[in-house]
């Protein structure tokens, strides 16, 4: 705006928008005028020239503002009375709307000394378009405001759908094992404790780490998380601690490091058991003093950051090695939190079956709801050696393979299928034969106190197991159950009877 009045060899000139907060007009740049009469300057729609301007997207031009009635000299930075004896000119005014597509959100006007008319008509041209590049500045100016503010409402969004997510209460587990590890994580969250998670490969660490994080007062701010084990030293250095430009070849600027962009959160380090020593001895300050140096540089730099830190090794065996240093290992070691593996808390399985089911079939739009019974029983019975990580491939993989709702064995990864298969081999392989052997010699140690009435106890508790099954296989019809085992239905109902066995028919 001084550029463009001193080009047209104006006295004052304003920008005039429309605060849409207040639905008031106001100047919002000037030139000529002081900050309290910039602060005078306020209308609303309609109101002296400037507010008609607005109001009707009609420019004005008025030769001398002594003249017009309606000019009202909000600033008070005019004199209104009629030229001074000596003076060459009036003072003239000229006033454009600023449009932004179909509306007019502001006006331009200019005060000069008066010439003539057509220098005036001119001028107002040249005002016209110079409030449209104003008005796209403008249009540009309020896209990027309205773009922050949906950034960050998206971001306190993102904000409270991870605090939401990672609340204890989602983590799935009901197994005492579980419940223990979840009330460790629920006392240690709230303070500023270094935290060490164990346990093998694919147990949920990091989901411990984030749980702990996001339910930590530092949850506003940044969890940065590192793979120790994925980076050769010189590159795990320079991403944990950041180095300097020319610090190696290669550095053709400055980085931030890790713990850098941590600063007022929290840091996950997975795989520490891996750290090389010289690293290890780094890391062991940044614990004892909050601060390090980046590579290449001699400047300190102090940080506020919360580790928590991950392995699936055992530190107490790599400190006997010689290979983790002992100081270090009772730095981390504050907080120790054991994450059990997968198949000591079986009871958990279904429930993890269900939600990664939800899950999968959500982003594949697919229905594999129905699972069988085998296919549950092989689930629970597997090991897991790839825990959690690994049965959720699997869930992931049927739901992708799936075609329809029924969750059968085909839809198993080749282990598990062999592992099934095996299994049931195992099972069929023992005859009847073996399994009676087996009975009989255990009945006789069991009942030896009860002499002269093993048989009966034996038969009759072998009578009850093999009537239930019957029934069972049968659909509980007796009559269908008699025939099947080859007994007449009377004495099928004396023994039911006789034997205490529950049955609806």
């Amino acid at each position: 705006m001084s550029l463009f009045s001193e080009s047209l060899g104006v006295e004052r000139a304003s920008l005039v928008l429309n605060d849409e907060a207040s639905d008031v007009l106001r100047i919002v740049a000037a030139v000529g005028l002081s900050h309290e009469e910039m602060q005078r300057g306020r209308y609303g729609l309609g109101e002296g020239v400037t507010g008609q301007v607005i109001a009707t997207g009609k420019p004005q031009i008025i030769p001398d503002i002594t003249k017009h009635p309606e000019f009202l000299n909000r600033t008070g930075s005019r004199s209104l009375k009629d030229a001074a004896p000596g003076k060459a000119s009036p003072t003239s005014f000229i006033c454009v709307p600023v449009r932004d597509g179909e509306r007019y959100v502001g006006a331009i006007s200019v005060d000069k000394p008066f010439i003539d008319q057509p220098t005036l008509e001119a001028d107002a041209r040249l005002l016209t378009i110079f409030a449209g590049s104003i008005a796209q500045t403008i249009r540009i100016h309020h896209q990027v405001q309205l773009e922050k503010t949906q950034w960050l409402e998206e971001n306190k969004q993102l904000k409270e759908n991870l605090h939401s997510k990672y609340k204890f209460d989602n983590i799935i587990g009901s197994s005492p094992a579980m419940l223990d590890v979840l009330s460790v994580i629920a006392q240690v969250a709230s303070s500023r404790a270094t935290v060490l998670l164990l346990g093998e490969t694919g147990v949920g660490k990091e989901l411990i780490a984030k749980a702990v994080h996001y339910n930590s007062p530092r949850r506003e701010k940044p969890l940065i998380r590192v793979n120790c084990g994925a980076l050769s030293q010189h590159l795990l250095e320079s991403e944990l601690f950041g180095h300097i430009k020319g610090a190696f070849t290669g550095a053709v600027r400055d980085k931030v490091g890790r713990f850098e962009a941590a600063d007022g959160g929290s840091i996950f380090l997975d795989e520490v058991g891996t750290l090389d020593p010289q690293l290890q001895v780094k890391l062991l300050r940044v614990l004892q003093e909050r601060e390090f140096e980046r590579v290449g540089d001699h400047r300190t730099v102090k940080v506020d950051v919360r580790v928590i830190a991950a392995t699936n090794l055992s530190l107490e065996d790599e400190v006997r090695k010689g290979t983790f240093r002992e100081d270090l290992y009772y730095r981390l070691n504050v907080v120790t939190v054991n994450i059990p593996p997968l198949r000591s808390r079986r009871e958990d399985i279904p429930r993890l079956i269900d939600f990664f089911l939800d899950r999968y079939n959500r982003e594949n739009n697919r229905s594999l709801r129905k699972i069988s019974r085998d296919v549950l029983n092989t689930l629970l019975r597997y090991p897991w050696p790839g825990n959690v990580r690994e049965l959720e491939n699997t869930v992931e993989r049927a739901v992708v393979m799936s075609s329809g709702e029924e969750f059968n064995e085909d839809l198993l990864p080749l282990q598990i299928r062999l592992f099934a298969h095996q299994v049931r081999s195992q099972a069929t392989d023992e005859s009847i034969e073996s399994i009676a052997a087996n009975l009989a010699s255990h009945a006789i140690r069991q009942y030896q106190a009860n002499e002269g009435e093993v048989y009966q106890l034996v038969v009759n508790e072998l009578e009850k197991h093999l009537i239930r099954e019957a029934l069972g296989h049968n659909g509980g019809v007796k009559t269908r159950t008699a025939d099947f085992l080859g007994i007449n239905r009377n004495t099928l109902n004396k023994k039911v009877k006789d034997l205490g066995i529950d049955t609806a028919d």
